[in-house]
């Protein structure tokens, strides 16, 4: 899959765990890349180990400044964006009832607006190249729904109905907008979770594993990739059988 060579990607969330591996794949590919997340030390270690890459330290929940941050990407990039990876996200997990306007507000705002916003600044991009690719990453609790994760679930089920409305727009125009939905990885989150319910979730999943980073970046390179050309509105689910659709 080396059609990526040269083609400018902005990759959010990327000092992460998940960013890090997509990160990772697309330059081994050959993409340009602009890594952006809040965690500027972790950005640092990305350019260390990836000297080409360019990193622009940016917090999504900021948006009012989304278009000028699109301005500042691209012009890093060179001028131009082939696609966007909307990785970034957040949890504030509670009970429904327990749950804060706040906890609720701020999962929907940086998760679904901010998902929006960026994707809509990303378009008015790619229709001045007439051509670009969207990946928004979402989360298999988007669909089954998931106990203390109201917003969370909601956020990413949103992202789902959202794509495919932005996918039936801007079909036309040659840009393609499609989600990825992970189940549970390995990740710095997952190491978190109890080890008793972890055992149930591993119980839900046929390949009775959780899943790896590489994982989902394999998923990201397949969307970015001209071979996905006639893919678009749909979900692509990265979960060993946890989720059917």
């Amino acid at each position: 899959m080396n059609d990526l060579k040269h083609k400018n990607i902005i990759v959010t969330g990327a000092s992460g765990g998940l960013g890090n591996s997509i990160v990772k794949k697309l330059y081994e590919n050959g993409a340009n890349i602009l890594a952006t997340g809040t965690k500027k030390e972790k950005l640092d270690d990305l350019k260390s180990q990836f000297k080409n890459i360019k990193i622009l330290s940016f917090d999504i929940s900021q948006n009012d400044e989304i278009d000028k941050f699109m301005e500042n990407a691209t012009e890093e990039l060179g001028g131009n964006l082939y696609c966007i990876v909307n990785n970034a996200g957040i949890t504030r997990d509670n009970l429904a009832i327990r749950m804060s306007s706040d906890e609720w507000k701020k999962v929907i705002d940086v998760n679904l607006t901010s998902t929006f916003l960026l994707s809509k600044s990303a378009i008015k991009k790619m229709l001045k190249n007439k051509q670009g690719k969207i990946i928004n990453i979402t989360s298999v609790v988007g669909h089954t729904g998931n106990p203390g994760q109201a917003n969370y679930s909601a956020a990413k089920a949103g992202i789902v109905a959202m794509s495919k409305t932005l996918a039936i727009e801007y079909a036309k125009k040659n840009i393609n907008i499609n989600c990825i939905s992970p189940g549970f990885i390995k990740t710095n989150m997952t190491e978190k979770i109890d080890a008793k319910y972890k055992e149930i979730i591993l119980s839900k999943i046929p390949s009775a594993r959780l899943g790896e980073p590489e994982d989902i970046a394999n998923a990201v390179l397949f969307l970015a990739s001209n071979q996905s050309d006639y893919i678009n509105g749909e979900t692509l689910h990265v979960n060993g059988g946890m989720y059917m659709a």
